[in-house]
């Protein structure tokens, strides 16, 4: 039976792949044959996971791009389009969250820096890659959401808010892209082991509130969000568009 999941010959674009999510999602989407374009803010740590993306035996190259800016967007894909003229999957992962606390104590650069990053930086991505993909017949697009975009988290307001506009936005493009041969899909994990959730992990009390609230009893482990990347962006997937994948061990139940 032909593999599913074999991405042999495809070129992946994964943002915010440096570390945690990312850095998995990149690493997975390698194993399974693609030419992984491992991005986020700073080169040097792309080129670690390149290395070692490369030194496993992938395929692989690094990208540095700020999606919170619109030059950096604008370049990233002018370099993509010179070096590969084709897009074939984009994981939009690379996301923001400054500010940790109640909602009406949030100020002005916390919620411009939340949303220009999650909400701006993931639209004109999707934009951006979705007309590359138009040009070649098709192509994937994961957008990385969370669970905090369907019930928000407590001191996480305006994070929350940006990744309930990922969950709308992903619909909203698969509904207008579905006839170019374009899916999109959103993955939405629950509480992760990652740099990223520090903040959260930090505090016991709230952690322990979390874990009470999770049928599984554990967070969760980078790796263990890859595989749904893996199948969204296969051909395992291919009658499947405009779909919010919750990955959170049963919490929203």
């Amino acid at each position: 039976m032909k593999n599913l999941f074999d991405l042999t010959g495809k070129i992946a674009l994964v943002t915010g792949a440096s570390r945690g999510i990312g850095e998995a999602i990149a690493i997975c989407l390698a194993q399974y044959g693609a030419h992984v374009i491992v991005s986020s803010r700073r080169l040097e740590d792309c080129q670690k996971v390149a290395e070692a993306i490369k030194s496993s035996g992938g395929s692989a190259e690094a990208l540095p791009c700020n999606i919170g800016n619109m030059d950096d967007i604008q370049q990233a894909f002018e370099q993509i389009k010179s070096d590969h003229n084709r897009l074939d999957i984009l994981v939009n992962n690379a996301a923001t969250n400054p500010y940790f606390g109640h909602i009406l104590e949030t100020d002005l650069a916390a919620f411009s820096k939340t949303v220009d990053v999650n909400i701006r930086g993931y639209f004109f991505m999707s934009v951006g890659a979705g007309k590359l993909m138009k040009e070649n017949g098709g192509g994937n697009i994961v957008n990385t959401a969370s669970v905090n975009g369907l019930q928000p988290g407590m001191g996480q307001g305006i994070y929350s808010i940006t990744k309930a506009a990922v969950i709308n936005m992903t619909k909203a493009f698969a509904k207008e892209c579905a006839g170019f041969g374009i899916r999109v899909n959103a993955l939405l994990p629950g509480l992760t082991k990652t740099q990223f959730a520090g903040a959260l992990f930090a505090q016991e009390k709230t952690y322990n509130s979390v874990i009470k609230q999770i049928p599984m009893n554990r967070h969760a482990l980078p790796d263990e969000m890859a595989g749904t990347v893996l199948y969204l962006v296969s051909n395992a997937s291919s009658y499947t568009t405009g779909e919010c994948i919750v990955v959170d061990g049963g919490g929203t139940l």
